[in-house]
């Protein structure tokens, strides 16, 4: 796991505008993959971005230890130097066990703002699949975030009979207390996972939906299943229905509804004031020009401030998936070890079976040159058995050890190892002998 870093931020220490500055456009993300992971000279990267977080994760090549990338992410996806101490306080950095901790956390929801929600490991799943097509996602990497999405579908099947809140529904009972039963249409902007959990919540609760987008296709696509209508992005904004309230989580990290649109919106409500939920971080919709045309604006920020208010008890009761990550940290620890060093073990193996295989042959060749073919045959069979039954002890040991021990002493057991061979090799294999085999001084 030595190899492996996270470099990120979300709501936990930091407000909505600045996880908005290190966003990548969604529509970007996969041309600007491949220059992000050669600005931190890694082999495998994978990013994903959300409404209340960023996350780089990556992955050294040929073992090397990951390093604290906060610099070069800073400067990747701000397009500047960072200031003295500028990354540091405002990035968090993991390396190593920890770092494989936090992705699992993020994937199951436990670092959610509202911990348990899904849409998380939804946003992961779509993220993975950018990195791959972007061919900067390799055999390291693509196993962890296997290992943390399957980690997210364990949770979701232990919380199969509970309704696992998230965002989406603090928003989605928002929008149904302001509507307050009234037949009354809401618009969802933008084709998310955050706008299709709301609208299944309000499409059960018979609630008329409005489906925005700017591919019509999609937007008629998601909209025949939550029984609504479909309209472009731009016909909305030039001639938007009475509505009652809008869901906004629409890619392309702008503003999606300017001053002029939301002037629209609020004419065509007359009398009522519309409420806007806003995913988008950026904003959607301009906080300020919301305020000016009389709609009632709810931000990140204040989800994320209701969702805290739940968040003990959520954990309290997501204890057992705590556990389950843990326990799966356990094997994958030893697991990645012993990959780590796979190849060499494999050599180690070789060497035993080499050193008895040149034994066998000398003593063949000397003091028991007067055997047959099948006695020979016998001899090196049992040598070859004796080296691999050998070998199996500092094998066996090297496997467990390699998920404690450090690098370098995994390294320096392989290093004297191989000298020891080295040695052993040319003592057998030089300088005459006596009769019982012994090499002559």
């Amino acid at each position: 796991m030595h190899q492996i870093g996270v470099v990120g931020l979300s709501y936990r220490h930091a407000g909505v505008d600045e996880v908005a500055r290190f966003s990548v456009p969604k529509t970007e993300v996969a041309a600007r993959l491949p220059a992000l992971r050669d600005s931190l000279g890694v082999s495998e990267i994978f990013y994903v971005g959300t409404c209340n977080r960023v996350e780089v994760l990556y992955a050294t090549a040929d073992g090397v230890p990951a390093a604290d990338a906060r610099r070069e992410v800073f400067r990747a996806l701000i397009g500047r130097e960072p200031k003295p101490g500028e990354a540091t306080r405002t990035l968090r950095a993991w390396t190593g066990e920890a770092a494989v901790e936090h992705l699992f956390l993020v994937s199951c929801g436990l670092d959610s703002a509202q911990a348990g929600e899904q849409e998380i490991a939804a946003q992961i799943r779509l993220a993975w699949e950018t990195a791959r097509g972007a061919r900067v996602c390799g055999p390291i990497l693509d196993k962890l975030l296997g290992e943390a999405l399957g980690m997210a579908n364990r949770v979701h099947r232990l919380e199969a009979n509970v309704r696992s809140p998230s965002l989406a529904d603090l928003a989605a009972d928002r929008v149904i207390r302001h509507v307050e039963g009234k037949p009354v249409r809401v618009a969802l902007v933008g084709v998310s996972p955050m706008t299709r959990r709301c609208g299944m919540i309000l499409h059960r609760a018979g609630i008329p939906l409005l489906v925005v987008n700017r591919t019509v296709q999609a937007a008629e696509e998601f909209a025949a299943t939550v029984g609504g209508r479909a309209i472009s992005l731009d016909a909305f904004r030039e001639s938007p229905t009475e509505l009652g309230a809008l869901v906004l989580a629409a890619g392309g990290g702008g503003t999606v509804l300017n001053g002029n649109a939301l002037t629209n919106i609020a004419e065509a409500a007359g009398t009522r004031t519309p409420l806007l939920i806003d995913f988008g971080v950026p904003p959607n919709a301009d906080p300020e020009a919301a305020r000016v045309a009389g709609i009632a604006r709810v931000g990140m920020d204040d989800l994320i401030q209701a969702a805290q208010e739940r968040r003990l008890a959520q954990l309290m009761r997501l204890a057992p998936v705590r556990a389950a990550i843990d326990e799966r940290l356990t094997r994958l620890r030893g697991e990645l070890a012993t990959r780590a060093i796979g190849r060499r073990l494999a050599d180690l193996r070789g060497t035993f079976e080499q050193i008895a295989a040149e034994e066998a042959d000398r003593a063949l060749a000397e003091e028991l040159r007067g055997l047959d073919e099948s006695q020979r045959e016998l001899v090196q069979r049992f040598a070859s058995t004796v080296a691999r039954r050998l070998a199996h002890l500092p094998l066996a040991g090297l496997r467990a050890a390699a998920a404690h021990a450090s690098t370098d002493a995994v390294d320096a057991f392989f290093r004297e190892a191989r000298l020891r061979r080295s040695s052993t090799v040319d003592a057998v294999s030089t300088g005459p002998r006596d009769a019982a085999g012994r090499q002559n001084k």
